[in-house]
């Protein structure tokens, strides 16, 4: 049986080595993804469903440069993983630098993610992405 936090750890290294094939390997079938904020971040919504979720993660990483994505701690307890860390990326469309401390909320189910929320300051973000 893999943890929760092991198989965090495997989506984070996925994503860090740009492998979406990987990432949605973690995923669970019935994936929802919650990343707030506004319709000017591209990547911002609601996603349900591998399919979905694979655009979101291949919108994240066609949408900004990544400098650093360093999670810091790792909580978990049963299901939950809270990761909290720190970011700094580019925004493509722009050049414009985001950087900011970050939460994401994971719930795990059958050694997949089951429910991913991040929570950043989206104020970085908004500022990064507008022209």
């Amino acid at each position: 049986m893999i943890a929760p936090i092991d198989v965090t750890k495997n989506v984070f290294e996925a994503f860090g080595a740009h492998d979406v094939d990987t990432i949605v390997k973690w995923l669970h079938p019935d994936i929802r993804i919650e990343f707030y904020g506004p319709n000017i971040i591209p990547y911002a919504g609601n996603y349900n469903g591998l399919e979905k979720a694979r655009g979101f993660f291949e919108t994240v990483l066609s949408s900004v440069d990544i400098h650093q994505f360093d999670p810091e701690d790792y909580i978990c307890e049963g299901d939950k993983v809270v990761v909290t860390g720190h970011l700094r990326l580019t925004a493509l469309s722009t050049g414009k630098l985001i950087e900011s401390d970050f939460v994401h909320v994971i719930t795990v189910a059958d050694e997949k993610w089951l429910l991913f929320r991040d929570f950043m300051n989206t104020f970085e973000a908004v500022s990064a992405f507008s022209a």
